[in-house]
Formats: C-alpha cells, sequence, structure tokens
C-alpha cells in the first residue's frame, strides 16, 4: 500500500524568489530565509524598526551606509496613500459615511496601520538595492 503525504506549500512560499516574497515577510532581500527585524510583530512598538545588522543566513549587510533607511520616508508617502485610499473607498463608497466621518477613518486607519507602513516601506526600499541570489538559500 502507497502511502501518500500530501504537503503544504504555504501561500507566500509561491512568491518566494520575489521581491513581494521579501517585502511581505519582511525577509532578507537577498536570500529569503534570514529575518530583517529583531521581532515579527510589527505592534511591538518598542522595537518596531530595529534590524538585525546582517542577515543571520546569508551575512548580508542590510544597512548599507550610514542613515541608508531616510530613502524608506519617500516610500512610505505613496504606501500610506495607497492604505489612505483604501480606507478612504471603504468608508465613503461601501459604509457609505459622509465626507467628516471618512476622514475620521483614514486618519484612524493610519494611525493603526502606521507600524506596518513603517516596515513595508523599509522593505521596499531595501528591496530597491537588493537582488535575490538563489545560490545564498
Amino acid at each position: 500500500m502507497l502511502n501518500f503525504v500530501a504537503q503544504k506549500k504555504p501561500f507566500m512560499g509561491f512568491f518566494k524568489g520575489s521581491k513581494i516574497y521579501s517585502i511581505v515577510k519582511g525577509k532578507c532581500p537577498v536570500c529569503h530565509t534570514g529575518n530583517m527585524y529583531r521581532t515579527p510583530n510589527a505592534y511591538k512598538l518598542s522595537s518596531t524598526l530595529k534590524m538585525h545588522e546582517r542577515c543571520t543566513h546569508c551575512n548580508t549587510k542590510f544597512k548599507i551606509e550610514p542613515s541608508f533607511f531616510y530613502g524608506a520616508m519617500y516610500v512610505s508617502y505613496p504606501v500610506g496613500i495607497i492604505f489612505a485610499g483604501i480606507a478612504f473607498i471603504l468608508s465613503f463608497y461601501f459604509f457609505e459615511l459622509g465626507r467628516l466621518a471618512s476622514f475620521i477613518v483614514i486618519a484612524v486607519f493610519l494611525l493603526i496601520l502606521l507600524p506596518v507602513i513603517l516596515r513595508v516601506s523599509r522593505n521596499i526600499w531595501i528591496n530597491l538595492f537588493f537582488k535575490f541570489d538563489a545560490e545564498k538559500v
């Protein structure tokens, strides 16, 4: 009798090797194995932006130069606009709230998602300068 074992492949595993995987999961942009952040929970506010200096798997240095992640501020603006647009569409069109209520929803939505926006912006920024190397996996 043959025993077949179904291997569950996580959904994001499908994207491994692409920049999307590294951006969404917060993994090293070179090997997609090591974590960039010391804590996986972005809502632990004392360590939201605390990163490893190097990848624990492939030893890639994340901070290429001093003040490297200041450039992520330029990325955080459009990321914030995207989240604000989603909040506006949901509140104004789907829930049919007025303009003032929609504004309040947007402000609260952005405040709640601030740690996520900060991390995603850093992830996008670092992925602009590194590329995936299958040999380092």
